[in-house]
């Protein structure tokens, strides 16, 4: 069955950085601002904290599954900043979902995706974990269990 995959499949099934950017990790995260009226959030504020970047969207299902897994990491983490930016076209899907879902990660509305244009993201949810210095160290694309062993350990690695 493999054989018959080719590299394309067989990429998608091992859950590699998808998308012709592999070498980022390692790299400086690209800076940049983002301002919804409501929230503003520019990432070089939080150089010298680890920094989970997310991008998602309120119709993104496996974005919707990972969320509560952000908010129960936001709550048992506090060293790790969570930013959360939506690349949702409708202002009000967005507000009305944080409510509905009571996200208190820090989350901003880009529904021109400026910030993930910069990481050439596009299959959503991804983050990317970013360490004190500003460095890109990993990049998870797909729904994520925030609070897993495997994850919390791998955090508090960047926090060191």
């Amino acid at each position: 069955m493999l054989a018959g995959l080719g590299l394309a499949g067989l990429a998608a099934l091992a859950g590699c950085d998808r998308g012709g950017h592999p070498s980022q990790p390692g790299t400086m995260a690209p800076d940049f601002t983002v301002a919804d009226g409501t929230t503003s959030v520019h990432l070089g504020d939080y150089r010298g904290q680890v920094v989970l970047l997310n991008f998602w969207a309120s119709w993104c299902a496996p974005c919707v599954e990972e969320i509560p897994s952000l908010e129960a990491l936001h709550h048992r983490d506090p060293k790790v900043v969570i930013l959360a930016v939506s690349i949702d076209d409708d202002q009000n899907a967005y507000r009305q979902f944080v409510r509905d879902h009571q996200m208190d990660v820090k989350t901003v509305w880009d529904p021109g995706q400026t910030a993930a244009a910069k990481y050439h993201s596009e299959m959503w949810p991804e983050t990317y974990a970013i360490d004190r210095s500003g460095r890109i160290r990993r990049k998870f694309v797909g729904a994520t269990d925030w609070t897993s062993p495997e994850v919390m350990d791998y955090l508090k690695m960047l926090e060191q």
